[in-house]
């Protein structure tokens, strides 16, 4: 069908009938097209991660059809591995599952709120919702009494999920959450007024068939928080996060069974879900967890040499972070393929790992909102500074303000074409905020918020969040173009650039630098002017920093995503 309707589709005006289809118009066959091609068609009324994916993959590995590496190994870097087979993480989460349902009195569609650090318990509860049809509420562990209180409220949840370290914070506030019946501890200890997971899963029979769930029926929930208000709901389905990688196939993974993926992403991320869970497990690939308290260069690099790490995903600063070592000493046992998103990558960085290693860093680009939607898939030609091609089910564009698509070079908003076909990757909807899901609809497109442009070959380039654009003297300047520039000089180790208030021009551009440990001045007022004229000869000369400011450190969200937002509130907050 693909195949016939491509041949009927041609370069016609879009409201004039084909040679021999009197009554089929171009744009009609186009519709066809475009839904068959993002899989729109053949999608299945009912759809279980657990039970059409893992619970194959387990009948596979019994037929010993498999390569006999786990499906998931974690380790603690103190000499304690966890691994599990396929067979043996459905056994698990099964007895997993009946703690929540037997036990907590949890239903298909109750809300679950889960706290965890990177621990093999935070898979087994995923896993376990997934058979029961409990909608899983990710959260980062960095989180504070306050946060947890406003996620309880908010999402109304009916059980929580933590360890020792947030259980005070949770009792702190749980008084105060209505719908809180429940709270599990993953735990060696007991705590009062606390359900012991790890004990209750030995004691839980392994028997335990799942849920008929649809396709659309909610899976998760995440908390994303956006430049004012209280951070939304973002729902996903069952297709968007679990079905989805069966029609994208290999996209921007591309792996095989035999393969070990590394993502060093915070369980309280959605990409975590993707290339920790989802994405990796729809190959029959093992997914490798690090439990990583601290991130640090030497625990990864040591990592990678000692264990049989294929792929890894991080965010830039790992990499920027990385590529300050001297990385000679290091010999990685198996690294093949490198992925970056959650923010663009510095060209510089790209060339450095790649000088270093001998490796390529593929980035990708999304949101919490859509997943991957552009990524540099496996054999593409890689262009520092681009961030790929728009990802299978995704049409992605470059739009204005009033939803018109831009020619190539063009700079606008990134978005989706979400009608008249919503592509399956997309979020549902931000939960309890019809005005929000509203708001982020223009002309028939997703809009996430993001600048960019797209080029004649279809690669897309970041631009900033439209909040963070700088417009000095009437110039836009995207701030990461800047930041690009800045590091390519020796004393910068990492820079972000803001806007700052500026009597003549109204705003200007300031650069928060780190210096590189191996640059070492007294002479800053120097340096200040030699990375200025760097700047003016690397890109435009109106970009250029007029102000710069030394730090020991940048703000950091827990992704690892630099907090431009507070050093430009804390920049304007001194006019």
């Amino acid at each position: 069908k693909l195949r016939t309707l491509k041949s009927l589709w041609t370069l016609k005006p879009p409201n004039r009938p084909f040679h021999g289809h009197p009554r089929l118009l171009a744009s009609d066959v186009y519709s066809q097209y475009e839904s068959v091609r993002r899989g729109q068609q053949g999608i299945p009324k009912y759809f279980n991660f657990a039970n059409d994916v893992l619970d194959r993959w387990s009948e596979i590995e019994k037929a010993g059809k498999r390569p006999p590496n786990p499906a998931f190994w974690w380790v603690d870097g103190k000499g304690e591995e966890v691994k599990w087979s396929f067979e043996e993480l459905g056994f698990l989460s099964r007895k997993a599952a009946n703690v929540l349902t037997k036990v907590c009195g949890l239903q298909k569609g109750d809300r679950i709120v889960v706290i965890l650090p990177r621990v093999p318990e935070w898979w087994l509860v995923h896993v376990a919702c997934m058979r029961a049809g409990i909608v899983l509420i990710p959260g980062i562990s960095q989180l504070s009494a306050k946060d947890i209180l406003y996620r309880l409220q908010a999402s109304k949840a009916t059980c929580i999920v933590t360890d020792d370290t947030l259980a005070p914070a949770v009792d702190s506030v749980a008084s105060e959450c209505q719908s809180l019946k429940t709270k599990l501890i993953v735990s060696k200890g007991s705590r009062e007024g606390w359900l012991n997971f790890t004990e209750l899963c030995k004691n839980q029979s392994a028997d335990h068939s799942c849920v008929k769930t649809r396709i659309q029926d909610s899976m998760s929930i995440f908390f994303t928080s956006g430049t004012t208000g209280s951070p939304k709901m973002t729902e996903h389905s069952q297709g968007s996060l679990g079905f989805r990688p069966l029609l994208s196939e290999r996209y921007w993974l591309d792996l095989a069974p035999s393969d070990v993926i590394w993502s060093t992403a915070d369980t309280g991320w959605i990409l975590a879900s993707l290339a920790s869970v989802f994405d990796p497990w729809v190959f029959g690939s093992c997914i490798f967890i690090h439990k990583l308290p601290q991130v640090s260069s030497a625990a990864i690099l040591n990592t990678l040499c000692r264990f049989p790490v294929d792929a890894l995903v991080g965010a830039p600063t790992l990499f920027r972070m990385l590529v300050q070592k001297d990385l000679s000493n290091y010999k990685f046992m198996n690294l093949k393929h490198c992925m970056s998103g959650g923010e663009p990558l510095n060209p510089e960085v790209m060339e450095q790992w790649k000088s270093k290693t001998g490796l390529d860093i593929h980035e990708v680009y999304g949101q919490t909102e859509t997943g991957i939607i552009c990524s540099v898939f496996k054999g593409m030609k890689i262009k520092p500074g681009w961030m790929g091609k728009a990802a299978p089910l995704y049409d992605v564009q470059v739009i204005d303000k009033d939803g018109n698509i831009l020619p190539p070079g063009q700079q606008g908003e990134i978005a989706v074409r979400s009608k008249p076909i919503r592509p399956l990757g997309l979020f549902s909807e931000y939960i309890d905020n019809p005005k929000k899901t509203a708001e982020s609809e223009r002309g028939g497109f997703y809009v996430t918020g993001d600048r960019g442009i797209m080029d004649e070959e279809g690669y897309f380039q970041f631009i900033g969040r439209e909040d963070d654009i700088i417009i000095s003297s009437g110039y836009r300047i995207g701030p990461f173009e800047v930041e690009s520039a800045l590091i390519e000089h020796p004393a910068v180790a990492e820079t972000a650039v803001v806007s700052s208030p500026d009597s003549l021009r109204g705003e200007v551009v300031k650069a928060f630098v780190v210096l590189s440990p191996t640059f070492s001045s007294s002479d800053l007022e120097s340096l200040t002017c030699d990375l200025q004229e760097h700047v003016k000869k690397t890109t435009a000369p109106y970009k250029y920093p007029r102000k710069v400011e030394f730090v020991q450190e940048l703000p950091k969200t827990v992704t690892g995503k630099i907090k431009r937002n507070e050093l430009r509130k804390k920049e304007w907050g001194r006019m």
